[in-house]
């Protein structure tokens, strides 16, 4: 059976710059390079659920703008179901600027536009296609009010919700978001910033899944970059190394995890297996610059999985 993926979230266009370093402030550098590409934790997911074989449907909102146009286009391109994005005629398309240093590691500012403006007219399409939904996914760049109502009618409905803690703060907490999902996963510093439990090591990611669960999340899955990911629930706890690689770009690496991940889920994988694929997407999204086109396809994670075990 195809894995039936829902994605609710943001739709970004990146303009990336590579330098050696990010400048201080005052300081103006030199780049070597500058490029566009389809981004927003939203889209790159359902990019990444659509090129690993799910039936991948997105719901959210661009500007009705040039950057909106490519965009939708990029999305259906693709694989994803684009019918539920609307374009809105009073704001931009958000946009993400992000720094790449010749290390791989990216500092990014993200302008909301659009996807600020998502409301009710989002959570009544989403509302509308749970009921061939195996796995919703979801990120916190869009308003809060509602990644919570559709978490809501994901459980009324008894479908798997999967929360990307892309952009975590309090809020989410105090909303009592932990306790209103299947699977919260965040990265160590929104592990840090919903806990206040600094993650930096395999002992701190399981002290603040603990914090996590004590908050009323289900399952935690955190993602720990070169440390791989740590699994915690009701039947147990599984750390997953990652795979040893030299990254050229960090950008969208979790969304690729978190696409693989709900698309295991989905397919009905045990979670400590669905991780283990989940890093290998993450990884390979790791050796390609940009956010959307480094999203892996299944093949490319299966071979990269065949050359691991042979190694």
């Amino acid at each position: 059976m195809v894995p039936r993926v829902l994605v609710v979230g943001s739709i970004n266009m990146d303009l990336i710059v590579q330098c050696p370093r990010a400048p201080r402030a005052g300081q103006t550098l030199h780049g070597t390079a500058f490029t566009t590409a389809g981004g927003g934790k939203g889209a790159n997911q359902a990019i990444a659920c659509a090129r690993l074989g799910a039936r991948t449907r997105m719901v959210g909102r661009v500007g009705n703008d040039a950057f909106g146009a490519e965009l939708r286009e990029n999305l259906a391109a693709a694989g994803v179901d684009t019918t539920a994005i609307s374009a809105d005629p009073e704001a931009a398309t958000g946009v993400a600027l992000i720094v790449v240093e010749e290390t791989g590691e990216n500092r990014i500012v993200v302008v909301s536009g659009a996807n600020g403006r998502v409301d009710e007219q989002e959570v009544a399409r989403a509302e509308a296609l749970l009921g061939e939904a195996d796995v919703v996914v979801m990120a916190l760049e869009v308003p809060l009010s509602v990644v919570k109502a559709v978490a809501m009618l994901a459980r009324e409905r008894g479908v798997r919700c999967l929360l990307d803690a892309g952009a975590a703060t309090t809020e989410v907490v105090d909303l009592g978001l932990p306790a209103l999902v299947s699977i919260l996963s965040p990265n160590e510093s929104e592990a840090e910033a919903l806990t206040g439990i600094r993650v930096d090591d395999l002992e701190g990611a399981r002290r603040a899944a603990r914090r996590l669960r004590e908050m009323g999340a289900k399952e935690v899955v955190l993602k720990l970059g070169a440390q791989g990911s740590y699994w915690l629930g009701d039947e147990g706890e599984a750390h997953v190394p990652a795979f040893p690689i030299t990254p050229v770009d960090t950008t969208a690496a979790g969304d690729a995890f978190t696409g693989c991940l709900a698309v295991e889920l989905a397919r009905g994988r045990p979670l400590p297996e669905a991780m283990e694929r989940a890093n290998a997407a993450g990884a390979l999204a790791c050796l390609r610059l940009g956010a959307q086109p480094s999203l892996p396809g299944g093949a490319e994670v299966e071979a990269f999985l065949a050359e691991a075990e042979k190694g």
